[in-house]
């Protein structure tokens, strides 16, 4: 008897561990937000979530109001969906509101990398030399020879070029902005080993586009990846690719080329200095690798596509590039030398910039999660005060909070180019809502401390892509009523979101 007893107890109490691992037992305490656990043990809303965030979120914010908790895959994060009430979540400190905790998990998931304690300052820290001030001029300029390289190699030559060449906007995009990004951080091929300059040019295209093919198909992979729902075959292929990648980036193929940029050296250095294995920074070249290209081409992408879709857009930037390049004392002619956009005529745009941030605004859509660490009250602009728990999550998705807000944006599904300009010119940052000024008015970059370090770059990228395009080609929609393509419901929450399919356009140098 004693034995069964002793049984039936030990049953019990593994039955009462596992209903409590699952969430069975949590209750909504006085002070905390809206609890909705799902009807799933444990999963709660994570397959809904996982279909589509937006449209999850949009749901919860009608049925709970602007700040609730959901229990996703075992974990019980608290959505904060008020604008007026960012602040607090973006400047609580680091000792309550961590980003480091969640992102470690992320890239050992995704990218096989176990990320140091001190990862994200030493990021930061990199990235404020490199990706800004002289730094960046001189990246800029790597990244100017790079897309001529990939671009303009046929201006001089003596084939046709008068003939369309028919390609889709997307994978276009995307792949000239990460071949030149990949090659203007991890470096060119020496012409030395190829025997001439124009060899290496010619090596640099080739492996570049064969590098951007195989990145591809680790970026379809990526949300799968991301849950950590691959199927058996995708996981065979996330770990070829996986292999292929940290064997391309490794520091002994690195030191094989020309032209390293200062942030990858310096990324580099500091992980030899602090003793860290070769191995372990191969990986981390990839991590930096996707960190800085995976965005950019998408969001070229969708910048350049409304911009042909919108006429008078695409007039008053081709009027500001033109005028631009003209005050720099250069001009594009046939035989001439190729126009050098530099750092100094990039900060000359300014409907350019607004026209990039409006693209932004509609189609990046970024889930902004901290970790929990202690107990801790949020304090809403209102007054409204709720609980979190230490052990959950914390987390915002600006797209539909901020971005989307017809109150903050008015018609805010329209692409206006202008809209981040004021009357004068300058550029506008004044943005109201219930009479209130909104400090955080459009937050593709993230903010705070998970705010994109290189964003300046990749502005840079983008709008260096959008020069060369109406300075030295024609272009066209081989379609040009058909309507924009719909967003891919899978990527929502990792940032630039993608097309559910291509579109056709072609282009040609001009005469």
């Amino acid at each position: 008897m004693g034995l069964l007893l002793s049984i039936f107890i030990g049953f019990l109490a593994s039955l009462i561990g596992g209903l409590y691992l699952l969430g069975v037992f949590r209750r909504r305490q006085p002070g905390e937000p809206p609890l909705d656990k799902g009807l799933i043990p444990w999963l709660g809303h994570v397959l809904e979530f996982r279909r589509n965030t937006l449209k999850f979120i949009e749901r919860m914010t009608q049925k709970h109001g602007d700040v609730f908790t959901v229990q996703l895959g075992g974990f019980y994060i608290t959505f904060l969906q008020d604008s007026l009430s960012f602040g607090p979540f973006v400047k609580e400190s680091r000792e309550k509101l961590d980003f480091n905790k969640f992102a470690r998990h992320l890239v050992r998931r995704v990218f096989g990398y176990e990320a140091e304690e001190d990862e994200h300052h030493i990021l930061q820290v990199s990235s404020n030399k490199h990706l800004k001030g002289d730094g960046l001029k001189v990246l800029t300029q790597a990244m100017m020879a790079n897309l001529q390289n990939l671009m303009l190699h046929r201006i001089n030559g003596a084939a046709d070029k008068s003939t369309w060449i028919e390609d889709g906007l997307f994978m276009y995009s995307y792949n000239i902005l990460f071949r030149a990004g990949y090659l203007s951080l991890f470096g060119n091929t020496t012409p030395e080993s190829e025997g001439s300059e124009e060899r290496s040019k010619e090596k640099d295209r080739a492996e570049s586009e064969a590098l951007f093919s195989e990145f591809r198909k680790y970026d379809q992979l990526f949300p799968n990846l991301a849950y950590g729902v691959l199927t058996p075959r995708q996981r065979m292929e996330a770990k070829r690719l996986l292999e292929l990648f940290w064997n391309v980036l490794s520091m002994q193929k690195m030191r094989l080329k020309d032209n390293i940029s200062c942030w990858i050296w310096d990324m580099q250095q500091i992980r030899n200095e602090k003793g860290i294995k070769e191995s372990m920074t191969d990986r981390y070249m990839f991590v930096l690798l996707w960190a800085s290209q995976g965005n950019t081409g998408p969001a070229s992408f969708w910048l350049f596509l409304f911009l042909m879709k919108h006429p008078e857009a695409m007039a008053a930037i081709k009027e500001e590039v033109d005028r631009v390049v003209k005050e720099s004392g250069q001009e594009v002619q046939r035989g001439g030398p190729l126009v050098d956009l530099t750092h100094e005529m990039l900060m000359k745009t300014p409907i350019l910039d607004s026209a990039l941030e409006e693209s932004l605004r509609l189609t990046a859509a970024p889930l902004l999660t901290r970790a929990v660490l202690q107990d801790m009250t949020l304090k809403m602009a209102d007054g409204r005060e709720y609980l979190i728990r230490k052990g959950d999550r914390m987390a915002m998705f600006p797209y539909s909070a901020v971005q989307m807000d017809p109150e903050i944006h008015p018609d805010p599904c329209s692409f206006k180019y202008d809209r981040f300009l004021n009357p004068d010119g300058s550029k506008k940052t004044h943005f109201y809502k219930q009479g209130k000024k909104v400090k955080y008015y459009n937050m593709p970059w993230g903010v705070g401390s998970s705010m994109c370090p290189g964003r300046f770059f990749a502005s840079n990228e983008m709008k260096q892509f959008i020069f060369l395009m109406l300075i030295y080609f024609e272009f066209e929609l081989k379609n040009p009523d058909e309507k924009i393509p719909e967003i891919d419901d899978r990527r929502w929450g990792f940032g630039s979101m993608q097309p559910v399919r291509d579109v056709p356009f072609r282009y040609r140098l001009r005469d």
